[in-house]
């Protein structure tokens, strides 16, 4: 039909139902993770799979937890920026790329200005309306303090 409709403003996708209910829905698994609310479990299979840097793999809805647990353990909070997200739709997929911020445990604040952006990208796949997979890309030193980890030195490059 080359019909479409605009995510966020940035990126155009095909205009169906259930396109729009994915996208719905994984807009609604991040301000569930916001949030810390459990009823994101109603949103994945039984059977979702996980990954998350330094986590691996995880089955199902209680591994799931595992690495939401360990995530929002080491934060005050974190925040998705909703206005900055683009959404990529590939068959049963919904690809997210954008920008998050927070603050550790210890009331650090990320991203840190100069060093880092917070930028990630989900891979989310579906199953009919529920997310069935969750691939999480993302730096998992929030607050830039692994030094080892600048490989070319502190002089980040950022979005200009």
């Amino acid at each position: 039909s080359g019909q479409g409709f605009r995510i966020s403003g940035v990126h155009r996708v095909p205009n169906t139902d259930l396109t729009q209910e994915r996208i719905a829905v994984a807009t609604d698994y991040f301000r569930k993770i916001d949030s810390g609310d459990p009823t994101i479990l109603d949103i994945l299979t039984d059977d979702v799979v996980t990954y998350f840097p330094k986590f691996g793999v995880g089955y199902g809805k209680a591994e799931f937890m595992e690495v939401a647990k360990g995530l929002l353990g080491s934060l005050q909070r974190i925040e998705h920026d909703f206005d900055r997200m683009t959404f990529h739709v590939a068959g049963d997929h919904v690809i997210v790329e954008g920008f998050e911020g927070g603050a550790m445990a210890d009331g650090t604040a990320w991203p840190v200005e100069g060093l880092s952006e917070g930028r990630f990208a989900n891979v989310f796949e579906f199953d009919g309306a529920l997310i069935k997979r969750v691939f999480i890309y993302v730096d998992p030193d929030f607050a830039s303090a692994n030094d080892a980890g600048f490989l070319w030195g502190r002089n980040v490059r950022l979005t200009r």
